[in-house]
C-alpha cells in the first residue's frame, strides 16, 4: 500500500513538473528531491512513533511503580489511631513527584 502510494506521488510530480516545464531534466531532478523530502518524513514519524512508544512505556511503569505503592499503604488504620488526611496525600504527591523525576 505505502509503495503504491510512493509511486503514484512520485509519477504525479514527474508528470506535473515535466508539463509545467518541458524539460525531462527538471522533471528527474524534482522527483528525486521529491523522494528524498518523502524519505526523510517516513523517518521523521518512525523516530516520532519510536519516542511516542517510549514515553508511553515509561509512563506506564510510573503508573504500575506509583500503583504498587499505593497498594503497600493501603491497610486499614486501627479505629484508635488517629490519621491525618493532609499528610498522607501530601507523602503520596511527594513520592508521585520523586517518581516523575527518576529516569
Amino acid at each position: 500500500m505505502f509503495y503504491r502510494v510512493l509511486c503514484l506521488v512520485l509519477c504525479s510530480t514527474a508528470l506535473t513538473v515535466y508539463f509545467a516545464s518541458h524539460s525531462i531534466r527538471l522533471a528527474v531532478v524534482t522527483t528525486l528531491a521529491c523522494s528524498l523530502l518523502l524519505q526523510l518524513a517516513y523517518f521523521a514519524s518512525v523516530l516520532f512513533l519510536i519516542w511516542r512508544s517510549g514515553f508511553a512505556n515509561r509512563a506506564g511503569k510510573m503508573a504500575e511503580h506509583f500503583g504498587s505503592c499505593k497498594e503497600v499503604g493501603s491497610q486499614a488504620p486501627d479505629h484508635g489511631e488517629v490519621t491525618n488526611e493532609s499528610a498522607d496525600v501530601l507523602q503520596r504527591d511527594q513520592m508521585l513527584a520523586i517518581s516523575l523525576l527518576l529516569p
